[in-house]
């Protein structure tokens, strides 16, 4: 596979992710969509770490702190809420919001690593808070906008954990960190379920052939394959034309969407989606210009 190719892959995998979360909602609860999801990704990356004797660099008490922190809110606690939020939202909805992730990334930048943001980076991130905005108000005070509020809420954990992911040793194989957010995700995924469990919160689990291709999707594709076609194509390409494809997703999503009848897309997303995708594609334009 080129590395051009790997690209469109991850695109493809990563804007079919909303549309799938959609698919599960009824026959499976989100918190066990992620806990089976990473089960798999767990299997899915355990035949490489295992040949190349990489168990020792993943369980090393150096790092185990960061992978439980990245596995935690990289991938445990984000995925599970944008699950929920997906029995509200619309997955054409969920995609175009997930770009406020950038917003926080410069905010986090900010805060925690006194990476001070240009002007440029300033005005990307009003281009991005607008059009999150322009959705969000449409479905204002509806069962929508609940699904809208906590993807917009929930996508700062993500960058927490890329945040955290800095940290790690360069020597790392991009495998490791792969298997790594799957494995320590599993801690907080058992805790999340046994208090649900305490509190007689009814489980959703209904077996059909939706269901185990939705599984199969998550714990191969998304949670496996993405993250090793990701780096094969940052690796080879220039960032910024990776980049550029991966920003693009929504658009697969809000496609995807309506030629499924999962929604009609309105005029608020569309308009939406353009500003929220231009302010994240200059954000991405512009920290590569300053060499963050």
């Amino acid at each position: 596979m080129s590395a051009l190719t790997a690209a469109w892959v991850c695109w493809a995998i990563v804007g079919f992710s909303p549309i799938a979360g959609k698919l599960a909602v009824g026959l499976i609860s989100p918190v066990l969509l992620v806990f089976f999801g990473t089960l798999i990704g767990v299997l899915y990356f355990t035949p490489w770490i295992t040949k190349n004797h990489k168990w020792g660099e993943l369980l090393a008490k150096e790092t185990r702190g960061k992978f439980l922190f990245i596995g935690t809110f990289g991938t445990a606690l984000p995925f599970t809420i944008s699950l929920i939020a997906l029995h509200y939202t619309t997955p054409g909805n969920a995609a175009i919001l997930q770009q406020s992730e950038l917003f926080y990334s410069l905010l986090i930048a900010a805060i925690f690593l006194r990476e001070i943001p240009t002007k440029k980076q300033l005005a990307a991130c009003a281009l991005i808070v607008t059009g999150v905005l322009i959705i969000l108000l449409k479905g204002k005070y509806t069962p929508r906008w609940t699904g809208d509020l906590l993807i917009v809420g929930s996508t700062w954990m993500l960058q927490a954990g890329s945040t955290v992911a800095k940290k790690l040793p360069k020597s790392l194989d991009y495998r490791v960190i792969g298997m790594a957010r799957n494995l320590f995700a599993l801690p907080a995924l058992i805790v999340i379920l046994a208090v649900l469990f305490v509190l007689h919160e009814p489980f959703t689990l209904t077996p059909t052939l939706t269901l185990f291709g939705v599984l199969g999707y998550t714990g191969i594709f998304k949670y496996g394959l993405a993250m090793v076609v990701w780096y094969k194509a940052i690796r080879t390409l220039d960032l910024s034309k990776v980049t550029a494809i991966y920003l693009s997703y929504p658009v697969l999503s809000l496609l995807l969407s309506a030629a499924l009848g999962l929604e009609i897309p309105s005029m608020h997303q569309l308009l939406g989606l353009i500003i929220t995708s231009a302010g994240a594609y200059w954000i991405s334009r512009s920290v590569k210009k300053d060499g963050h």
